[in-house]
């Protein structure tokens, strides 16, 4: 809806309509977060008629620029930018659905390009982090492709809270020490957090934080405009930083009586403060109308970027063929040309071969494969390169500092930052992400796994160590619950091997998942080549099969993961001596099991006696048990010695399998 003006509006009164909607649609849902959007209505609106570049008739553009909200508490900022520069499906009926059931004005961002929106955000410190993954992967896709295609900054609206919380300083330490210059961060200095002033419990100098990790940084008023444009403008200029922009700002701007207090932060104004700030503001219209000047003003500023995707169109439709491919495969986030051939060929080799490497070892030359066959996989690893085998052979380092040019990420003791980069470089697309660290520390990227699954992004988390079979360094490294803490997170493939092949076939699985993160736990100690007569059939993408059926009846099915499986091996052919049909399964997927059909996997599990083997806790292990099921396994923390001798000390061994068969038969 809109209402007939005259006047050319004012930045001040572009602004005003975005503390309208927020206070708006607040006040319908009677939920949300009016402070911050009214707040930095100021700065957002210098970025997005002045700045930023983008084009709502063609949201996914390759180079336009990417902005991050990761304040993801003030949607009703990102909404109100959308409907007025013209996104098409932000319509202002979305905006009256704020908050509401299958509207797209979720309580927090969730990521849709289409909309304006590049990451789900609302966990704060995952925004201002990932946007450090989005500016990384613009540097690498502009070295490998050039300017002509790839040259485009990464913005950041982040909070307070974003820059308190730990996972912000492990990124954009990263940031600063690879000189990330295509990376604006414009920070809502209001001092106020929901307990109150920040002074509570936040009196960091941050400005000089982030020249520590080798920031620029610039304060401003955040309600001065010409001031906010300087600022944005030096920091286009930087040659070998990012930028951190202070914008000192009023929550709630505008608001009389709750501006500047922590009651305007989440919560809604109230109708008596929502008309006392609108004669405040100068803004006498009903909610949710735009007067046409207000709104022919936000559109126009919608348009200002179509001339530049239009030349950057005539450049791409002039490249050569063959470029113009790798660039379209790149940015189009598909299956990777060749990877099921590679795969093969790979997997053929080493059934001959018949090698006994760790599934760590096995990855480490699929890797060697796979990277220099699909150059937009780019690795790394949290400071544990040589333990993760994640560097393929003859790959450089991404150093940074204007180079860029290499495959490889040195991300130091920085897990939960590498997750959220990587999360980011994902969503930036042109590159496909994969790092390692340690099982034990996927508690350390937590958050951003479950966000990857959340947004549906094919991030490779490559976690080594993954069980008591790592041995001397004790329970603090050996991880026993967390398959079952992995397997709980919805839309995440945990990929447990349990051989070479099945590691060659769990990397292509994740790299065909273009919708779905992944996890590969890899062992350290070696286990033997089981599949040893080679199928081009990728036999793990099922999620389990028999790897061996039972020789007569079938009377027991062993269930098992990982390093486990050559031990169910083992108990398979002691049972069978005995006369007891035996079959084995492998299970490298629990989730592309489950999402098999019922005759498949009655035909898998079988009907007699069934026992679940995996160095971890049984919890989950029942839905394939079932309620006469046994299971040899952990049922508390480890143990400091030789894994060998762990596996006896804790009943993990071929002989206990035979028990709990026979006990059950």
């Amino acid at each position: 809806m809109s209402a007939e003006t005259s006047a050319q509006p004012s930045l001040h009164t572009m602004a005003s309509a975005i503390r309208a909607l927020a206070m708006d649609a607040v006040e319908a849902a009677k939920s949300g977060h009016p402070g911050m959007p009214m707040g930095m209505a100021d700065v957002a609106t210098v970025l997005f008629t002045k700045f930023l570049k983008f084009d709502p008739k063609n949201p996914t553009w390759a180079d336009r620029d990417r902005f991050v909200l990761s304040a993801g508490h003030g949607s009703m900022l990102i909404y109100a930018l959308a409907y007025l520069t013209g996104y098409e499906r932000m319509t202002i009926d979305q905006l009256r659905n704020f908050r509401q059931l299958g509207s797209l004005t979720p309580g927090h961002p969730e990521v849709d390009p289409t909309l304006g929106i590049e990451m789900t955000t609302g966990p704060l410190g995952q925004g201002v982090s990932t946007a450090v993954g989005m500016a990384l992967a613009e540097r690498i896709t502009n070295a490998r492709f050039g300017d002509a295609l790839v040259d485009h900054f990464t913005y950041v609206i982040a909070s307070d809270g974003d820059l308190m919380e730990g996972v912000s300083h492990e990124a954009c330490s990263l940031a600063g020490h690879l000189g990330l210059n295509r990376l604006i961060v414009l920070w809502d200095d209001n001092h106020i957090s929901i307990d109150g002033s920040t002074d509570l419990s936040f009196t960091d100098d941050t400005p000089a934080r982030f020249r520590s990790y080798g920031w620029n940084t610039i304060s401003v008023d955040g309600h001065d405009t010409d001031a906010v444009a300087k600022a944005i403008a030096a920091a286009q200029t930087s040659t070998d930083k990012p930028t951190l922009i202070a914008c000192r700002t009023i929550i709630g701007k505008g608001a009389p009586n709750k501006a500047n207090t922590h009651g305007c932060h989440g919560s809604p104004l109230g109708a008596d403060e929502v008309a006392a700030t609108r004669e405040a503001i100068g803004w006498t219209h009903e909610p949710f109308v735009i007067p046409d000047d207000v709104l022919s003003a936000w559109r126009a500023a919608g348009t200002r970027s179509a001339g530049a995707f239009q030349g950057w169109s005539e450049r791409f439709a002039a490249l050569d063929a063959a470029v113009a491919k790798q660039f379209t495969q790149a940015v189009d986030r598909g299956v990777p040309a060749g990877l099921a051939d590679t795969i093969v060929a790979l997997k053929e080799k080493i059934s001959a071969d018949k090698p006994s490497w760790a599934t760590r070892v096995a990855s480490g030359n699929v890797l060697d494969a796979l990277v220099p066959a699909i150059p937009e996989m780019i690795g790394g690893s949290a400071d544990l390169t040589p333990s993760n085998n994640t560097k393929a052979k003859n790959t450089a380092d991404v150093t940074g500092r204007g180079e860029f040019n290499g495959r490889y990420v040195r991300y130091g003791v920085r897990e939960h930052g590498m997750a959220t980069v990587m999360n980011g470089m994902a969503l930036h697309g042109g590159v496909i992400p994969y790092g390692g660290t340690f099982m034990q520390f996927a508690d350390y990227c937590r958050p951003a796994i479950r966000l990857a699954a959340l947004m549906k992004q094919r991030t490779v988390f490559v976690m080594t160590h993954d069980s008591i079979g790592l041995g001397e360094d004790g329970p603090t490294h050996q991880p026993v619950e967390h398959l079952a803490a992995l397997r709980a997170i919805p839309n995440l493939l945990v990929l447990r091997p349990g051989d070479a092949v099945e590691t060659a076939e769990c990397w292509q699985i994740a790299l065909e998942a273009t919708g779905t993160p992944s996890v590969l736990a890899l062992t350290r100690q070696n286990v033997p080549t089981l599949r040893t007569e080679h199928t081009a059939e990728n036999r793990s993408a099922r999620g389990a099969y028999v790897l061996a059926e039972a020789e007569g009846e079938r009377k027991a099915t062993i269930l098992a993961t990982g390093s486990e499986v050559s031990l169910a091996m083992e108990a398979r052919k002691a049972l069978q001596a005995e006369g007891v049909g035996t079959a084995v399964v492998s299970m490298p997927s629990w989730e592309l099991f489950a999402a098999q059909d019922d005759a498949y996997k009655a035909s898998v599990l079988g009907t007699g006696v069934r026992v679940g083997v995996e160095a971890a806790i049984r919890l989950g292990w029942d839905r394939w048990l079932g309620d006469k099921g046994a299971f040899v396994g952990m049922t508390g923390f480890g143990e400091s010695a030789p894994y060998q001798e762990l596996y006896k000390h804790f009943g993990i061994t071929a002989e206990a399998v035979v028990a709990a068969v026979k006990a059950r038969l």
